[in-house]
């Protein structure tokens, strides 16, 4: 799971400059490229910075990319500092006037428009032509058994289809250029789902323009591709899928198609890296106690799995005690908080974790630091390598 880079990077940092994030930019300019590859031409790329925002991993995505998805007026402002010439889409529920504002100037290349509420808020801020898309909570089989929905049923994301329909006269005449539909419905479809999802997406939105004569000519499908904690060696099918959606595009060649993706993008390129400070037992149960945890990789809390790992031997033990260990059994690997939800990864065998050892989380590129509760307990921040 690691690359000689980042494994050469973990066993070589001094235990002081631990626990650390290792981004290996190299293995991501790689995965990015195949992913372009693999895709149709014609398909837009726009990565949504929410997964992760580091400026050096938005500069190292950024020659493969269309543009970006922002969700927020710290995300806009953020992106447009640190790489200003990529196109932004302003998505998200809850925006307010003020980074409707910030958004209008300059204007971003797209709006997600989320609401009635917030269309009739850019329209009385917009001065110029703005082009929007309408985000709208389809109700399309095949998302049921997603690792997270966000539409098909009731949430707080988008316009249900009557009411995305209530809002066309709301655009009539006013500055709003409706160019389309966004439709981001489910997260962790593999790709025959996620062909599946498109395909009705694409169906409707049709259906949508020829019964209220409309001219639209972009239709988002967003992103959700399927990322396995469970089994980091099985990736999406990026292949199959750029076939499928090069059949789809002919199938509908007035529209553009455009994808956003976050988590599979960067999730494979980062590692969560830190040292075992004490292994107990403990009614029959071996724990491991990291620097660090939750308020670092807050992903596998969030998610209810067990982040992948690899154990790190370090041979070292400069104490004069019996060195703590768990041997040939299963192990919890656990965080300094103070709370028992602090857990990275629950019951994993291994053959051997000693106190000292190096423990390198994989799959720790998307929603990792950016979401955890850094200032719990008020432990320092990690580092950051970027290789």
């Amino acid at each position: 799971m690691l690359t000689p880079r980042a494994a050469a990077t973990a066993a070589a940092l001094p235990a002081t400059q631990l626990p650390a994030y290792l981004y290996d930019l190299a293995a991501l300019d790689e995965h990015l490229r195949a992913i372009r590859s693999a895709l149709p031409a014609p398909v837009e790329l726009y990565y949504a910075a929410k997964a992760n925002p580091d400026p050096q991993l938005l500069r190292a995505l950024a020659p493969h990319l269309t543009g970006l998805e922002v969700s927020s007026g710290g995300e806009l402002a953020h992106a447009r500092a640190t790489v200003p010439a990529l196109p932004l889409a302003f998505g998200g529920p809850g925006k307010t006037e003020e980074e409707l504002r910030s958004a209008l100037r300059p204007a971003v290349a797209r709006f997600h428009v989320e609401s009635r509420t917030e269309l009739h808020l850019l329209s009385q801020l917009a001065t110029t032509p703005l082009d929007i898309l309408l985000r709208v909570n389809l109700p399309v089989p095949g998302t049921g058994d997603a690792a997270l929905t966000m539409g098909g049923r009731p949430t707080p994301f988008g316009l249900d289809p009557d009411a995305a329909t209530a809002c066309l006269p709301l655009l009539r005449g006013g500055p709003l250029r409706l160019r389309g539909i966004h439709a981001h419905l489910a997260s962790g479809l593999d790709a025959p789902a996620q062909l599946a999802v498109s395909a009705q997406v694409l169906h409707w939105t049709g259906q949508f323009a020829a019964r209220h004569a409309l001219h639209l000519t972009e239709v988002n499908l967003g992103g959700g591709m399927a990322v396995d904690y469970s089994d980091p060696h099985t990736r999406f099918d990026w292949p199959a899928y750029g076939k499928g959606l090069a059949q789809l595009a002919r199938a509908h060649p007035s529209f553009t198609l455009r994808l956003e993706p976050g988590r599979s993008l960067t999730a494979y390129c980062g590692w969560y890296v830190t040292e075992v400070l004490d292994v107990k037992h403990s009614h029959g149960e071996a724990f491991a106690v990291l620097r660090g945890g939750t308020h670092h990789l807050r992903t596998p809390a969030a998610r209810g799995h067990d982040q992948p790992f690899t154990v790190l031997p370090v041979d070292n033990w400069p104490h004069p005690w019996v060195r703590p260990a768990a041997m040939a059994e299963p192990v919890t690997l656990t965080g300094q908080l103070c709370t028992p939800r602090d857990t990275l990864a629950r019951r994993v065998p291994v053959a051997s974790l000693r106190a000292g050892d190096r423990v390198a989380f994989a799959m720790a590129g998307a929603y990792a630091w950016n979401i955890s509760h850094h200032g719990f307990l008020m432990h320092p921040a990690p580092a950051f390598h970027h290789l």
